[in-house]
């Protein structure tokens, strides 16, 4: 497979992809490149988003497709945000829907030094840091601060694959108390290895993908299709 497109406009994972796949001798489009919009996600898992993600793409643009569908999920949290990552804080950046064990309060509790100013940011740049700024309200006062990224990832060599190549990747971790560093995307600022004593988000790239959730199921992924071809 010399060729297929990445089904995500997100910034980050497209870089991530690029980083992983190049090397390979794969060339990565992505769907923006080929006019395609983003799929709607309504389902509940991370495997029926993916899937209908990378079928979406796949039909449109009649290559092989490779679909992430991706979340953190913290244990006192009874595995929230999970699958709703990307829209955990929801339009207003800081809603109680998912709020618990209690209601997160005002954006006005969280202090000044926590956060950066978002009028430098992009459009994803503020969905991140208001998810953020809404788990760590959620998370305030919380000791048990368990936490794992989970990714799963779908590779259709057509959009009817009857096949389709599947792979996880976890990476255990934890919720810091405060953001560290301005590498990764996502909760990365948050996600703190107690093994290096810094978050994901202070870690060099190729030591990231070295052990990262979405590293992993890479790997995972590009062996079962050397295996399937």
């Amino acid at each position: 497979m010399k060729k297929l497109v990445i089904a995500s406009n997100n910034p980050g994972k497209l870089r991530e992809f690029q980083f992983l796949l190049q090397p390979l001798g794969i060339e990565v489009l992505t769907q923006a490149q080929l006019g395609i919009d983003e799929a709607e996600e309504p389902h509940h898992t991370f495997i029926e988003n993916a899937l209908a993600k990378a079928r979406h793409v796949s039909r449109l643009s009649g290559l092989p497709a490779l679909a992430d569908d991706s979340g953190i999920c913290v244990s006192a949290l009874d595995g929230a945000p999970g699958v709703l990552s990307a829209r955990y804080a929801g339009d207003g950046g800081c809603d109680t829907l998912l709020a618990k064990p209690a209601d997160c309060g005002s954006c006005r509790t969280v202090a000044p030094h926590v956060l950066e100013t978002l009028d430098t940011l992009t459009e994803r740049q503020k969905s991140d840091q208001k998810n953020n700024e809404k788990l760590l309200q959620v998370m305030q006062g919380v000791a048990d601060r368990r936490a794992h990224y989970y990714c799963v990832l779908v590779l259709l060599r057509h959009a009817d694959d009857p096949q389709p190549l599947i792979a996880e990747g976890e990476w255990q971790g934890e919720i810091a108390l405060q953001p560290s560093g301005d590498g990764g995307f996502g909760y990365d600022p948050l996600f703190w290895l107690a093994e290096f004593g810094k978050t994901s988000a202070q870690l060099e790239r190729k030591q990231k993908h070295a052990i990262s959730h979405r590293g992993k199921a890479l790997r995972v992924l590009l062996e079962k299709l050397q295996t399937s071809s």
